[in-house]
C-alpha cells in the first residue's frame, strides 16, 4: 500500500514539474510569447532599416552630384535660394493638382 502511494505521489511530482517547465517555457522570460514578440520588433525594425538605407542611398548620389557636376549645384542654387542669372527670368511650376470647387446647390424651401 506504501509503494501504490508513494508511485501516486512520483507521478504527481512528475506532473508538477512537467506543468512548470512548460509554463516556463510558454510564458517565461525568453520563452514563447517574448520570442514571438522579439520577432515582431526585428521584422519592423528590418522595414525601417530598408527605408533609412534607401533614404542614404538618395543622399549619396545627391552629394555625388553636388561633388562632381555643376548642374546639382545651379539647381540648388534655384530651387532652395532663388538665384537667377542676370537679365533672366526664372518661372517655377507647381506640381499640386488644381484645387477643386464643389458646387453648392441652393436649399430648397
Amino acid at each position: 500500500m506504501l509503494s501504490t502511494f508513494t508511485g501516486r505521489l512520483l507521478i504527481g511530482i512528475a506532473i508538477l514539474v512537467i506543468i512548470f517547465l512548460q509554463f516556463k517555457l510558454w510564458f517565461g522570460e525568453g520563452g514563447y510569447t517574448d520570442r514571438h514578440a522579439m520577432v515582431e520588433l526585428t521584422q519592423q525594425q528590418n522595414v525601417k532599416n530598408l527605408k533609412l538605407a534607401e533614404r542614404n542611398r538618395v543622399l549619396a548620389a545627391e552629394v555625388n552630384d553636388l561633388k562632381n557636376g555643376m548642374e546639382a549645384v545651379e539647381e540648388h542654387a534655384r530651387l532652395d535660394l532663388g538665384l537667377v542669372r542676370p537679365h533672366e527670368t526664372f518661372v517655377q511650376l507647381s506640381a499640386l493638382p488644381p484645387p477643386v470647387v464643389v458646387a453648392s446647390t441652393p436649399a430648397s424651401s
